[in-house]
């Protein structure tokens, strides 16, 4: 598994930037070249008090420089840096555990019980697996089989309904 290898080791070169300016490296996302557009190397922040456009501005230019020198990506990529967003894609079981009751979107990297997609509510975390409840019906969910996971967010407003 080449790309996982490639994308630890890109978060051992980043993250000491991004934490050296007072934020948290939320995720990385590297995105080889397609038929339509070049490879993208996408850098995701995070801040107990938000990430503003400065921020990723700031963490661009100090990326730029460490991947210049080190030259980890033999091709040419976009560099992209933004902040979660309220439909946050979940990278760690940590992250999983944090958004504890919240929805998500689970793709898997193969089929599981015949489907790859699943959307439900995170019950928690057990060991190595994310515990899904999706239709009333409870999946654990290796996390090393999760190929992409994301917050749903929620926008109905009143009572109850601020979550995110």
């Amino acid at each position: 598994m080449v790309l996982a290898i490639t994308l630890a080791f890109l978060e051992e070169l980043i993250e000491p930037v991004v934490q050296s300016m007072g934020l948290e490296l939320w995720g990385i996302e590297f995105s080889p070249a397609g038929r339509r557009h070049g490879a993208v190397l996408r850098i995701f922040i995070d801040s107990a008090d938000g990430i503003g456009i400065d921020d990723c501005e700031r963490v661009s230019r100090q990326v730029s420089s460490v991947m210049d020198v080190e030259d980890p990506i033999a091709t040419e990529y976009r560099l992209e840096v933004s902040s979660p967003g309220l439909d946050r894609p979940l990278f760690k079981l940590a992250h999983y555990d944090a958004f504890k009751g919240q929805k998500v979107k689970v793709k898997l990297l193969a089929l599981f019980e015949g489907r790859r997609n699943f959307t439900g509510i995170i019950k928690g975390v057990e060991d190595n697996d994310v515990v899904l409840v999706v239709d009333e019906h409870e999946y654990l969910l290796p996390i090393d089989t999760i190929g992409k996971g994301s917050i749903v967010p929620n926008f109905e407003f009143g009572k109850d309904k601020h979550k995110i």
